[in-house]
């Protein structure tokens, strides 16, 4: 596997994988260095996100290839379903996966996205309209969530 840094407007961000895909792409809460040759295999995905962050871009088209299990999988490819500037809640999304008692299942499944940004788990808030727990950071998810509003001039959260 290989790895870069690159600098985003929220934090530092690690970008791990090979020519197989992406494996994870994870926000950093420390100061780092950023890389100064990306490797090949992860070039794509550094100049996407850039572009994301730039309000350039509003799918990613990577090969992924996140380790999980068959259920997290499952979760994930949904995730990736949440279009751009929408949300939807946890009990939503389990819905939608066939099952709504497991909503925690499937909420312990978004928790454990590797693919930040990429696979949009900052998508998914509670069914009330509350941001949630997110990996990220509450800030995080808040940031990104008004970054995809079409509303620019009025805050979500």
């Amino acid at each position: 596997m290989e790895t870069c840094i690159i600098k985003t407007p929220l934090g530092y961000t690690k970008i791990v994988g090979d020519i197989e895909g992406i494996a994870s792409v994870t926000v950093l809460n420390s100061e780092e260095k950023e890389t100064d040759i990306t490797p090949t295999a992860l070039e794509d995905c550094a100049r996407q996100l850039k572009e994301y962050f730039n309000g350039e871009r509003q799918e990613f088209d990577l090969k992924l290839n996140p380790q999980g299990t068959e259920f997290q999988k499952k979760v994930w490819k949904q995730l990736e379903q949440i279009p751009y500037g929408k949300t939807c809640s946890y009990l939503d999304l389990s819905k939608t996966l066939g099952d709504a008692k497991a909503i925690r299942a499937v909420a312990n499944a978004n928790g454990k996205n590797p693919l930040w940004i990429i696979v949009p788990c900052h998508r998914v808030i509670g069914s009330d309209g509350s941001l949630t727990g997110y990996a990220g950071g509450l800030h995080r998810k808040k940031w990104l969530l008004e970054h995809e509003s079409p509303y620019k001039q009025q805050s979500l959260f």
